[in-house]
C-alpha cells in the first residue's frame, strides 16, 4: 500500500512542479488567457455535471405543510346523515369515508370496502370490509358500523336528506366483515350511494342524532379528523381545523393541517382571501374570478352538472305547442352572448337534457347538428311561413280561423320569463328578451326573490317560461326533471312535460345495470326531447376554485358537487424533494 502511495506521489510531484515551472514562464498576457480558459472549463464542468445530475433527479411530494380556506357559510351538521349546507358537505367529505369513494375521474373505487359482488338480477350487493380499518378515535369498524349508518339514513323521524336513496333497500350482517343489501328492484346508481359516510355506531347509538354534539366534533375515518373548533359568542362556528389521519385507508395525506375559515357572504369571503386571512376560496361568481384573475391569483375551473334553460310551460301559454315558435327561439337565443358576458366564459353552451360533463355520454354531444350561418334570420323566416306577421304594434301576430265557424281571431306572439333575482339569471334574462324581442316576440320578465320565486311561482306552476337551473349528481336525476309523474309538486319536472315513451325510456333506463344499454337509452331520451322541444337549453355553468399557488395535486376536472373537489385531497401537496429517479418507487 505504500510502495503504490509513493509511486503515485513520484509521478504528480513532477507534473505540479513542471506546470508551475511553465505558468512562471507565461507572460502576463499568457497568464490571462489561460485563467479564463481554467475558468471556463470549471464551470463547463459544473455545468455538465449539474444537468446530468438534474437528468438523473425526479420531484416528489413531501409530507408537512398547512392550508387554509375559506367558505360562505357555517357549518352546522359534519354528519353523513344530516349535511345540507355546502359548508356541512365540505367538511363531511374531508372527515368520513364510505364503503366506495369517488376517483377525481368520478369512477367508483372501493374505500372501507375490500371487494363487492352483484347478482345477475341486480337486486343483491354484498360487500366486504377491508382488514384494519380504522375510526379516528382509535376504534375498528365493522359491519354493525354499516348497518347503523344507513338504518339511520332510512329513519323517517330524521329526515336524512339521504333517505331517498335507501327506500326499499334492505340491509343484513352476514358476519363482522360482510354486509348484504337487497334492493327491490335494481337501480343503476345504487353503487353512487354507498359513498355515504359510515358513522361509528359506538358513539352515536345512544343519543339522538339531530342534537348530538359530535355534529360538531365528528369523528370518521377519512383523510383528515378534526383537530379544533372555534365558535363565536352565539355558537356559530366560525372556524375548523382538520389534521391529516394518520391511519387512512389510502395512507397519511401529504397536507399536516388544512384551516376552514366560514364567512356570511362572498364579499367578506373576498376580503379575507386578499388580506391574506385564507389562501383558498371557492364558488365565486365570475364578475369575481375576473378580478381575481387580473392580480394573478390561480384560478381552477370546471363545468358542473347544471342544466339552466328555459322550462316552457304549455298548460300556462298555448303558444308553446307550436314547435315553430320555440324553434324560432331556441335559433334566436345567442347562448355563446350568454357564456361570454354573463358567466365571462365560466361555462359552456349546451343544447341537450343531459350535461355536458357526464363522462358517458360525451359522444352524444357530438351528434348534434351543426348552427346556422345566420340563426336571426333563419328564426324569423320559420315564423314567417307559420303565419306570424308584424302588427301595428311592432310584434309578431297570426290570424287564426276556426275551422267550423270561420270567426278570425288575432293571437299575439307574447309571453313571460320568469326568474330569479340574482345577478346571473337576471342579466341572462334580460340578454334573452333583448334576443327575442329582435325577432318581433313580446316578452316581459319577471323577476323574484329565490325564495318567493320557489314557493308562489315555481311550486304551483305559474309561469309561462321559467328561466332556472337543474342540478343533475347522478344520470338518475332525470327521472325527477322529466318524468310525467313529476309534473306536479313536489315533482321537478318544471317544464310540465308529458311523453309516454319518455316515461318508460327513462324507467327502463334507471333499473338497466348494462351501461352500454343504459347509454343507449339515454340517447333515445335525448331524441324525443329534441323532437318535442320542452325547454331552450342555454348552459352550464363552471364551478371556480381560487387555490394557493403552491398546491400541487389537485384534480377537478369532473366534480358533480363543490365539495368533490376534496376527492383526492389525501393526494394534495405543498412540499417536494428531489431525488435520483432509481430511489423512487
Amino acid at each position: 500500500m505504500e510502495n503504490s502511495y509513493n509511486r503515485i506521489r513520484n509521478f504528480i510531484l513532477p507534473l505540479e512542479k513542471k506546470l508551475k515551472t511553465a505558468i512562471a514562464s507565461f507572460s502576463k498576457k499568457e497568464r490571462l488567457v489561460f485563467l479564463f480558459f481554467l475558468i471556463t472549463l470549471t464551470l463547463s464542468a459544473v455545468v455538465l455535471l449539474e444537468n446530468v445530475n438534474k437528468s438523473f433527479m425526479v420531484s416528489i411530494p413531501m409530507k408537512g405543510g398547512t392550508l387554509s380556506e375559506g367558505i360562505v357559510g357555517s357549518p352546522r351538521f359534519v354528519n353523513p346523515i344530516l349535511a345540507y349546507s355546502p359548508a356541512d358537505n365540505d367538511l363531511v367529505s374531508l372527515v368520513y369515508s364510505g364503503l366506495m369513494r369517488k376517483a377525481p375521474d368520478e369512477t367508483l373505487i372501493p374505500d372501507l370496502a375490500e371487494k363487492y359482488e352483484v347478482s345477475k338480477d341486480g337486486l343483491t350487493y354484498t360487500f366486504t370490509l377491508k382488514d384494519n380499518i380504522f375510526f379516528q378515535d382509535g376504534k375498528s369498524i365493522t359491519a354493525d358500523d354499516v348497518i347503523f349508518t344507513i338504518n339511520e339514513a332510512k329513519d323517517p323521524v330524521i329526515k336524512s336528506p339521504q333517505k331517498v336513496n335507501w327506500d326499499g333497500v334492505s340491509v343484513e350482517r352476514l358476519d363482522e366483515k360482510t354486509i348484504k343489501f337487497s334492493l327491490k328492484q335494481s337501480f343503476a346508481s345504487f353503487l353512487a350511494n354507498t359513498t355515504l359516510g359510515i358513522l361509528p355506531k359506538h358513539l352515536w347509538a345512544n343519543s339522538p342524532i339531530e342534537i348530538n354534539e359530535l355534529n360538531a366534533n365528528p369523528v370518521g375515518s377519512g383523510p383528515y379528523q378534526m383537530k379544533k373548533v372555534s365558535k363565536d359568542s352565539s355558537g356559530l362556528i366560525n372556524s375548523f381545523t382538520l389534521s391529516s389521519f394518520n391511519k387512512f385507508i389510502f395512507g397519511k395525506p401529504y397536507i399536516n393541517n388544512i384551516t376552514f375559515n366560514f364567512y356570511s357572504n362572498e364579499d367578506d369571503l373576498i376580503s379575507a382571501l386578499l388580506s391574506g386571512k385564507v389562501e383558498q376560496i371557492s364558488s365565486v361568481t365570475p364578475e369575481n374570478a375576473r378580478i381575481l384573475k387580473e392580480k394573478n391569483y390561480k384560478i381552477l375551473s370546471s363545468v358542473l352538472p347544471r342544466v339552466f334553460g328555459l322550462f316552457l310551460n304549455q298548460n300556462q301559454n298555448q303558444l308553446f305547442t307550436d314547435k315553430n315558435v320555440v324553434q324560432a327561439m331556441n335559433l334566436a337565443i345567442d347562448k355563446d352572448k350568454i357564456v361570454r358576458e354573463v358567466l365571462l366564459s365560466y361555462g359552456v353552451v349546451i343544447d341537450d337534457p343531459i350535461p355536458p360533463n357526464m363522462i358517458a355520454y360525451q359522444k352524444l354531444q357530438e351528434e348534434k347538428n351543426p348552427k346556422m350561418t345566420d340563426n336571426l334570420v333563419a328564426a324569423k323566416a320559420i315564423l314567417t311561413k307559420d303565419g306570424w306577421k308584424v302588427g301595428t304594434d311592432g310584434f309578431l301576430q297570426k290570424t287564426i280561423i276556426d275551422k267550423k265557424t270561420k270567426k278570425k281571431t288575432i293571437e299575439n306572439l307574447a309571453f313571460s320569463i320568469s326568474t330569479g333575482n340574482s345577478p346571473e339569471l337576471a342579466k341572462s334574462a334580460e340578454l334573452i328578451k333583448e334576443d327575442l324581442t329582435a325577432l318581433g316576440m313580446n316578452v316581459s320578465l319577471k323577476t323574484f326573490e329565490i325564495g318567493d320565486l320557489n314557493q308562489s311561482v315555481i311550486r304551483p306552476r305559474k309561469y309561462d317560461a321559467l328561466l332556472f337551473g337543474q342540478i343533475i349528481n347522478q344520470e338518475s336525476d332525470l327521472f325527477a326533471f322529466w318524468h310525467s309523474s313529476q309534473r306536479k309538486d313536489p315533482g321537478l319536472n318544471i317544464a310540465m312535460y308529458t311523453n309516454a315513451k319518455v316515461d318508460k325510456i327513462l324507467e327502463d333506463a334507471s333499473v338497466t345495470i348494462d351501461e352500454t344499454a343504459r347509454i343507449k337509452k339515454y340517447a333515445d331520451f335525448e331524441d324525443e326531447i329534441r323532437k318535442d322541444m320542452p325547454a331552450i337549453f342555454l348552459y352550464s355553468p363552471d364551478f371556480i376554485y381560487v387555490v394557493s399557488k403552491d398546491l400541487k395535486g389537485i384534480s377537478i376536472d369532473h366534480i358533480i358537487s363543490p365539495a368533490d373537489r376534496f376527492l383526492n385531497a389525501y393526494s394534495w401537496y405543498l412540499n417536494t424533494d428531489n431525488i435520483w429517479k432509481v430511489f423512487n418507487k
